[in-house]
């Protein structure tokens, strides 16, 4: 799926980077596998959907002059707001407060549908980088993607609620497939064996099917760029953590071989804002 130019809605693909809770590091991979996917010469969209927290703006050193809040409210247009972050990269910003998708008039969701028609019709990828839990807008946004891939961590806690978070969308929205990136782990074998615990766990109460897309070490180089709101796929191409995002990129674009049964760009927006 290269950038040509001739992609329309249908053929962008849509990937959710969620977790079960905060702090496992999915803003900073979101925004590292979004800026590799450009290096490879594709075309990326990220929404940054957790509203409350929004900061993918930060890691690109970039300002935005609005958020999606603004275009639903009427008070901008989707052109105003999206910003290109690094070549072939786009952001529509989050913004900050709470803003409840399911409490949207219709007024406020044909606004949104038609702003989201409106946008460019070549993107490859769109990221959503949602907020962590099981709250009514994070389940939205995944049970929207076509692909829902999931942060865990060696953190009992990250493996306890990225459970739950798992089991909540198969069982309200009958998700039964979901990626697995394992990031701050030691090396691949940790995260190898991370993965494959996690699925015998899920496995034996859930039928469901869990891919694996790799693993991300924490590396002091990694760990330096990230206090210093620096992208590693621009501070240091070399770091391990960097090789690690490589690959997983690769991964998402070798997976994008496969049939989607969830429509693009356009299906998405219609199904989170309940048109669908």
């Amino acid at each position: 799926m290269k950038y040509n130019g001739l992609f329309q809605n249908s053929g962008t693909r849509t990937i959710s980077i969620t977790s079960g809770k905060g702090g496992v590091g999915k803003t900073t991979l979101t925004s590292n596998i979004a800026l590799r996917l450009s290096q490879t010469g594709n075309k990326v969209l990220i929404f940054d959907g957790d509203l409350g927290m929004a900061n993918v703006d930060i890691l690109y050193g970039v300002k935005s002059d609005g958020n999606i809040h603004d275009v639903i409210m009427g008070e901008k247009s989707i052109h105003e707001v999206i910003v290109e972050v690094a070549k072939d990269v786009f952001l529509i910003p989050g913004g900050s407060g709470v803003l409840e998708f399911n409490n949207l008039n219709s007024f406020q969701r044909r606004a949104m549908i038609e702003a989201v028609g409106t946008l460019p019709q070549d993107f490859d990828y769109m990221l959503i980088d949602t907020a962590p839990g099981i709250a009514d807008n994070v389940l939205y946004l995944n049970a929207a993607a076509q692909t829902i891939s999931v942060v865990i961590t060696p953190d009992p806690a990250s493996l306890a609620d990225s459970y739950a978070l798992i089991k909540v969308l198969h069982q309200k929205y009958k998700e039964n497939k979901f990626a697995i990136i394992c990031n701050n782990v030691r090396d691949e074998a940790e995260g190898v064996g991370l993965y494959q615990r996690f699925n015998d766990v899920v496995n034996k109460f859930l039928y469901i099917g869990l891919d694996y897309w790799g693993s991300v070490p924490m590396d002091p180089v990694l760990r330096k760029a990230t206090q210093l709101n620096r992208l590693i796929m621009r501070h240091d191409m070399t770091a391990e953590s960097a090789k690690a995002i490589k690959n997983l990129s690769l991964q998402i674009e070798n997976s994008s071989q496969k049939i989607v049964t969830k429509g693009g760009l356009q299906m998405f927006w219609e199904q989170v804002v309940g048109v669908a």
